[in-house]
């Protein structure tokens, strides 16, 4: 990375883990600490817990369209205001219906699609993978960082110390937006609906090699507008998400996981208070020594997943692991060394997953289409959120901590059925070339070249863009045979 990404990636992994730092403390503690608010049950609380899920999930996607015509910084500095005005809501409210409105309005300042893009205006293709890598891990510690601070907080000023607290750190990431995160350069489009623009959208699939691209239609098709064109491609690449069943499979699986955490964590400070004797000040201790341990855990399979090429062996593992962990909740909740070993197993396996899945995403994602299918699965995963709360709080008042645990095994194993036929994940990654400007007819003639070399799976080439992307299998693309195709096109 330059030294201008460098600062730009720790200046959006600071936002992004600052306000997601305020979300993750209430989960630990809500389910006890809420029930002093007036109107509250086990559903309420639920809901409220789930309600940012679901208002995450109707947003992303409007805020993300929103920022591409208004400003990045302009919709994020939006989404903090809502945030805090919904942090505010929920710590005056002494009702969970209040509450529960609170929690929607922060989930509706839904900007994580917007700083991923803001992420993507600031680095280079090359930087990305590193630079959303540097997010997640900071995503981690403030998760890891919030399930210990939260009990801290919420056992010295109660629910609504950690709300105000939510607040201070939306305000503090208003500050920091406005002085520390770069503005990247805005490119005005110039749209001209008087006259047609020829553009080239080419696309080279893995079937069959040389042939042009099966079954959407695209291939030398021209489009009126620049924005009647992005608007089809963009429909187009919805459509090609959707219909990719790997992928499919693994939005299935984020959903399965974030329902899972929200639904135990409407059921493990009960069982931790009720059925262990401990009080909600001091569960900060469990988390610390769960969290430290299990971290460490999953590092070596990680390592033997992508290093020894057992990624998927790996993967079924750790929902396996999570379903048992789940399971054996019910049977060691009376024993604090045996809770504690089965909050270990589920946290080891939940790390192991959480990082998995969004790089299976990305190897697994046509090229072209990585942006398209991350919003897809993270609508997936905040809508799992959404309802692990709701019906964690609706099968708590029914059938106390056993009937959530049973959920989350029941979800687990309906995962594994679900993933276990899926493909071995390939080892290949995603390349992006710019073009200095390129004719109709030479786009078509580099994406056949650029199809035919060894190494290369899948070509998308969009002239009127002058871009190209490529998913290829580094170790055995050739380097001078790409660079010698460029030249030849002039594309050095």
């Amino acid at each position: 990375m330059t030294g201008s990404e460098r600062r730009s990636v720790f200046s959006l992994a600071m936002l992004y883990s600052t306000r997601m730092l305020g979300l993750f403390m209430v989960l630990p503690v809500f389910v006890i600490y809420g029930q002093s608010l007036g109107h509250a049950n086990e559903f309420l609380l639920g809901l409220a817990i789930g309600a940012y899920g679901l208002s995450q999930a109707l947003f992303q996607i409007p805020f993300g369209a929103l920022s591409d015509r208004y400003g990045r910084k302009k919709l994020i500095f939006i989404g903090l205001i809502l945030f805090f005005l919904g942090s505010v809501l929920a710590a005056v409210s002494e009702s969970i219906y209040g509450v529960i409105a609170g929690r929607f309005l922060q989930g509706s300042g839904a900007i994580a699609s917007v700083l991923m893009a803001l992420l993507s205006d600031l680095t280079s293709e090359e930087s990305r993978t590193k630079s959303m890598a540097i997010i997640g891990m900071s995503i981690g510690v403030s998760f890891s960082v919030a399930l210990i601070l939260g009990p801290l907080v919420a056992g010295a000023y109660g629910l609504q110390g950690i709300f105000w607290l939510t607040a201070g750190l939306a305000v503090f990431g208003m500050f920091w937006l406005f002085f520390f995160v770069p503005s990247p350069i805005q490119r005005s489009a110039n749209y001209d609906h008087q006259h047609t623009a020829s553009s080239s959208y080419i696309q080279q699939g893995t079937g069959d090699k040389g042939t042009g691209y099966k079954g959407t239609g695209y291939k030398g098709t021209s489009y009126k507008g620049t924005r009647d064109r992005n608007t089809r491609l963009f429909k187009s690449q919805i459509k090609e998400v959707l219909a990719n069943k790997e992928l499919v499979r693994l939005d299935i699986g984020i959903f399965a996981l974030h329902l899972c955490l929200t639904a135990v964590f409407i059921a493990v400070p009960i069982s931790l208070q009720d059925s262990l004797d401990l009080p909600g000040e001091e569960h900060w201790l469990v988390y610390l020594t769960v969290m430290l341990t299990s971290f460490f855990a999953m590092v070596p399979f990680i390592i033997i997943g992508e290093k020894k090429q057992k990624m998927k062996s790996v993967f079924l593992f750790a929902i396996l692991l999570l379903f048992a962990a789940s399971f054996s909740f019910t049977l060691t909740q009376n024993n604090f060394l045996y809770f504690w070993l089965s909050l270990f197993f589920y946290f080891m396996a939940f790390n192991l997953l959480e990082a998995s899945l969004p790089s299976l995403v990305s190897k697994i994602s046509p090229a072209g289409c990585k942006g398209t299918a991350m919003g897809v699965y993270s609508t997936s995963q905040f809508m799992g959120a959404f309802c692990g709360g709701v019906l964690g709080g609706w099968l708590l008042s029914l059938y106390q901590e056993a009937g959530v645990y049973l959920l989350v095994s029941v979800v687990c194993f309906l995962w594994f059925l679900v993933a276990r036929s899926m493909e071995k994940p390939s080892h290949e990654t995603g390349m992006t070339l710019h073009l200095s400007g390129i004719s109709k007819s030479d786009a078509q003639g580099l994406s056949d070249k650029l199809n035919g070399l060894t190494g290369v799976e899948e070509v998308v080439l969009i002239a009127e863009d002058k871009v190209a992307y490529l998913k290829v299998i580094k170790s055995q693309l050739n380097q001078e045979e790409l660079d010698a195709v460029m030249d030849c096109f002039g594309q050095s």
